[in-house]
């Protein structure tokens, strides 16, 4: 995807970024995400971490929905977990997954326009940080047209959010 974020990038919003991945077969083998305007870039090879610049990332160990910050896209009717949350933003786009990839957030749900561009860096960046992705029905799959990537200790109330 050149520009994931192409709204925010047409109006100056510094919240957009470019994504790559390659993908072998069934599997995403790499996935980098560039934020140059927020001076960021995400990377992971499977097997080999996520990283954030030169740090290695990790998602949280939050376990409860009441003390998880959680992402939704705001293209959508917010679920009554956010209601439960101890803190519910609209990061959108690629921020939020990579947000959860840091361990700065917990959960992301996303769901309007995504395909496979949007999601493939995404997917193995969660992934190798420890974290969980699948589409809303829980397939571990690029192509269902929603994500939901969390710290994997939500993520069954997530599935159930969106249910």
């Amino acid at each position: 995807d050149p520009i994931d974020g192409t709204r925010n990038y047409s109006r100056g919003v510094p919240v957009w970024a470019t994504l790559i991945a390659l993908q072998e077969g069934d599997q995403v083998q790499l996935g980098v995400v560039s934020a140059p305007a927020l001076g960021r870039r995400w990377y992971a090879e499977r097997g080999g971490g996520a990283w954030a610049g030169d740090d290695r990332v990790r998602v949280s160990s939050v376990r409860r929905v009441e003390d998880a910050v959680l992402s939704f896209a705001l293209e959508q009717p917010l679920p009554s977990l956010a209601a439960q949350a101890w803190h519910a933003r609209g990061y959108g786009d690629f921020w939020g997954h990579m947000l959860v990839a840091e361990g700065a957030i917990d959960g992301a749900i996303d769901a309007i326009g995504v395909s496979v561009w949007d999601l493939a860096p995404v997917q193995v960046i969660v992934e190798e940080a420890g974290g969980t992705f699948t589409d809303f029905h829980g397939e571990h799959r690029l192509d269902g047209g929603s994500a939901i990537t969390s710290n994997g200790h939500l993520h069954a109330a997530l599935l159930e959010a969106v249910a």
